[in-house]
C-alpha cells in the first residue's frame, strides 16, 4: 500500500531529525548533544523532536524497530529443511562477505561502536536492544513450535545464538577499532564463526572435557 503525502512527510520529517542528531553525535560525542540543539539544527522544536522520538537515545538508535525484528526475519525466511543455527550462520556470513550494517560490519560500523563505548546511555540502551531481540527470537520460537509457557528451550536457543552473533561482531569491531583493515579482520573473522556455529549445531556438550587423570 502507497504511503500517503501526510505519510510521506512524517516519515522525511522523522529521517532527517535523525540524519541531524546522528551529524550532531558523530562530530561531538553523544553526550554532549542536547535534544535542544538537535531541534535548531532540524529546524523543528523540542516538542517535534520527542513527537517522533521517545528518548534522545532513540534518536541514535533510530533503526530499533527494525534491529530488534531482525533475529525473527532470519527465521522467519530461513530455508526449507534449514535450522535455525544454520539459517543464522547463513546470515551471519552473508553480511559479512556484503559488509552489512545487520552485524556492524559496514564502513563506519566502528565509529558508532566507539559512540556506544564513550556514553553509559548508549551503552545500556544497546544492552536493552540486545534484550529485546532475545524476548522477540524466544517468542517466534515458542510461537513456531507450539512450546508449551513453562518450556525454556526457545528462550535458552536464542540466547545462544545471538550471544554467538554478538561475541564474533564484538571482536570484529574491536579489531576495526584498533584500525585493522577489513581484508585482514574478514578471513579471520569467518574462521572464528565457522567454529562458533559448529559448536552450536553440534552441540557444545563435548566441549572443553576435562581430560581424565592417567592412572598410576
Amino acid at each position: 500500500m502507497d504511503e500517503t503525502l501526510r505519510e510521506r512527510k512524517k516519515r522525511e520529517t522523522r529521517e532527517r531529525i535523525a540524519d541531524v542528531a546522528m551529524g550532531l553525535f558523530l562530530a561531538r560525542g553523544f553526550d554532549n548533544v542536547t535534544v535542544a540543539e538537535v531541534a535548531r539544527a532540524a529546524d523543528v522544536s523540542v516538542n517535534t523532536v520527542f513527537n517522533y522520538f521517545g528518548t534522545k537515545e532513540d534518536l541514535f538508535a533510530d533503526r530499533q524497530e527494525l534491529a530488534v525484528d531482525l533475529p525473527q526475519q532470519v527465521l522467519r525466511e530461513r530455508e526449507p529443511g534449514e535450522g535455525v543455527v544454520r539459517a543464522f550462520r547463513r546470515d551471519f556470513l552473508d553480511a559479512l562477505d556484503t559488509r552489512h550494517w545487520r552485524y556492524g560490519f559496514n564502513l563506519g560500523g566502528d565509529i558508532f561502536a566507539r559512540l556506544v563505548s564513550e556514553s553509559p546511555a548508549l551503552t545500556a540502551k544497546v544492552r536493552e536492544l540486545h534484550v529485546e531481540r532475545e524476548l522477540g527470537l524466544a517468542r517466534a520460537l515458542a510461537e513456531e513450535l507450539e512450546a508449551d509457557p513453562d518450556d525454556l528451550a526457545p528462550h535458552v536457543v536464542a540466547a545462544q545464538i545471538l550471544d554467538t552473533t554478538r561475541i564474533l561482531s564484538g571482536y570484529a569491531l574491536t579489531r576495526m577499532l584498533a584500525g585493522e583493515a577489513w581484508e585482514t579482520i574478514a578471513p579471520d573473522l569467518r574462521t572464528q564463526a565457522e567454529t562458533a556455529f559448529g559448536l552450536l549445531e553440534s552441540g557444545i556438550g563435548g566441549y572443553c572435557v576435562r581430560p581424565l587423570q592417567a592412572a598410576g
